[in-house]
């Protein structure tokens, strides 16, 4: 018998709407607490949308979010802030404010009433400036910042909020290669060191079977797949979901999963003449 470990987030018959629109319907799914969870699929499958509904930010038109079997929609907004941190997909900067000052706010949960500015939370911000490369950035305002200084900034503001638990929507949105493996490094430093349960949405699906324990596959709001990247990543499901015709061999760096499109070059010049 498997014990679950701290942290682990699931979804009971979930449905999430945008008005009339079923995006994600009767959706039963386990996170598992202590490890990096990537969710993958086709574009307009659901998978930002699923993100917001175990986070609370899109209130479920049915079913149920728990966090390690309490319903998070029962919990105090201050107690779930302090288990779970969250980088939405395109978050609204506060006009004219640092990047320190955005990277302080992550600490909220951790004040009380007319508390003082702590010793603690201060290191909380230098680590996570540090941990990002941001520090030399520190006194620039945010909206000034190239997109991707602006990426790692709102990322340094979520590590400052120092929680166990920590859900990224497409963080390498805006960055270059170099600079979407350097957060994906940091993911999994985070998680070997400290070892805090990640939740990460990613579209590279050799990113996601290099960096993720656990896969979760959607498609049309539905889950498609779930599981550890060798055991469910195949030919089959990748033509099924993506509809793209591949071979997965394993990764000559590491052994994980890669997808390798078939060459349809010259079908398609085929196909023309």
């Amino acid at each position: 018998m498997t014990t679950s470990q701290p942290n682990e987030l699931s979804a009971h018959r979930l449905d999430l709407r945008y008005g009339d629109r079923l995006v994600v319907g009767g959706l039963d799914l386990v996170l598992p607490g202590g490890a990096v969870t990537a969710i993958v699929g086709p574009n307009a499958c659901g998978k930002s949308t699923l993100l917001r509904g175990l986070t609370r930010l899109l209130t479920p038109a049915g079913g149920t979010v728990t966090l390690d079997g309490a319903d998070i929609h029962r919990m105090p907004a201050r107690d779930l802030a302090r288990r779970m941190g969250l980088l939405p997909q395109q978050p609204v900067t506060p006009e004219a404010i640092t990047v320190e000052a955005l990277v302080r706010l992550g600490r909220y949960p951790h004040q009380r009433l007319l508390s003082a500015w702590s010793a603690a939370d201060q290191a909380a911000v230098e680590s996570a400036l540090h941990r990002t490369g941001t520090t030399a950035l520190r006194n620039q305002p945010v909206d000034r910042l190239s997109g991707g200084q602006r990426q790692r900034a709102w990322i340094a503001l979520t590590l400052a909020q120092d929680t166990d638990l920590l859900l990224l929507d497409e963080p390498t949105t805006f960055l270059d290669l170099r600079h979407q493996l350097d957060v994906l490094d940091l993911v999994a430093e985070l998680h070997a060191e400290a070892g805090r349960t990640v939740v990460m949405v990613l579209h590279d699906l050799g990113q996601a079977a290099r960096y993720a324990d656990h896969l979760v596959v959607l498609k049309e709001g539905k889950l498609a797949a779930a599981g550890a990247p060798a055991e469910i990543l195949d030919a089959g499901l990748i033509k099924s979901v993506f509809d793209v015709d591949c071979r997965v061999i394993p990764d000559p760096e590491t052994g994980t999963p890669l997808v390798v499109p078939l060459d349809t070059t010259a079908r398609r010049r085929t196909v023309s003449a």
